[in-house]
């Protein structure tokens, strides 16, 4: 495989899982569309890391090989296919990497809600530096934490959940509790277009969550369309 059919693969994964952006993408500039899929798509590399089931020490080899590749992005020395969109963007990507390992951590069930945003806090800020670089802007850390913990929930279900949310014998009772948790302090109005769009639509996936307390298909395209709408005017 050629190294851009490679990339286009990668790029091609990430928006099979979000099938919200071939509606939202109509509000990002063409030549932007690109590289925010290449960097949400890294980003869902690291997701996948921290949302694995059973035994974590694949994840975690992949995790160690990402913080050398991300540290050889800063020094142009690129040998993954998201490389030949990302690298040359000037961002602290060694940071990035210093990071990683607070994944492996944050698998961990955490004892309550700032346990739980205590664990992947250092991720965050650092994704927040980086993504500054790569789209021009970047939301608070505690917003990139919220998501994170968002996508956890909707990957693993009641591990994703801190322990004092749990109820016992009624998983879909805490993950509607966790998810209201999440919905009340994540905001929507940061970052760029691209940020805003993906985490509209990824709020509107936890919101059907909390209702029924688990996944819910996707709404109408006019619905994500408004959304996206919404989303990419900042309101």
């Amino acid at each position: 495989m050629s190294d851009s059919a490679a990339l286009d693969s990668f790029l091609d994964k990430w928006r099979a899982r979000w099938p919200e952006w071939s509606v939202g993408e109509i509000f990002v500039v063409p030549e932007r569309r690109d590289i925010a899929v290449a960097w949400f798509a890294l980003l869902q590399e690291f997701d996948d890391a921290l949302n694995v089931a059973g035994d974590p020490l694949p994840a975690d080899a992949k995790l160690a090989w990402w913080g050398e590749e991300l540290r050889g992005w800063a020094a142009r020395r690129s040998r993954h296919p998201l490389g030949r969109r990302l690298e040359p963007v000037r961002a602290d990507w060694a940071r990035l990497a210093d990071a990683l390992p607070v994944l492996s951590e944050g698998r961990a069930q955490p004892a309550d809600r700032d346990a739980g945003f205590s664990s992947l806090s250092r991720y965050g800020e650092a994704v927040m530096a980086v993504e500054a670089g790569v789209l021009g802007d970047a939301p608070g850390s505690h917003a990139i934490v919220v998501q994170t913990l968002a996508m956890r929930l909707a990957e693993t279900g009641a591990a994703g959940i801190p322990v004092d949310h749990l109820q016992a014998g009624n998983d879909a009772a805490a993950a509607r509790a966790w998810a209201a948790s999440l919905l009340a302090e994540w905001p929507l109005r940061e970052g760029a277009c691209e940020r805003r769009l993906v985490s509209a639509y990824a709020h509107g996936r936890l919101r059907r969550l909390a209702q029924r307390g688990e996944p819910a298909p996707l709404p109408s395209r006019a619905s994500l369309l408004f959304t996206g709408w919404r989303a990419a005017r900042g309101g």
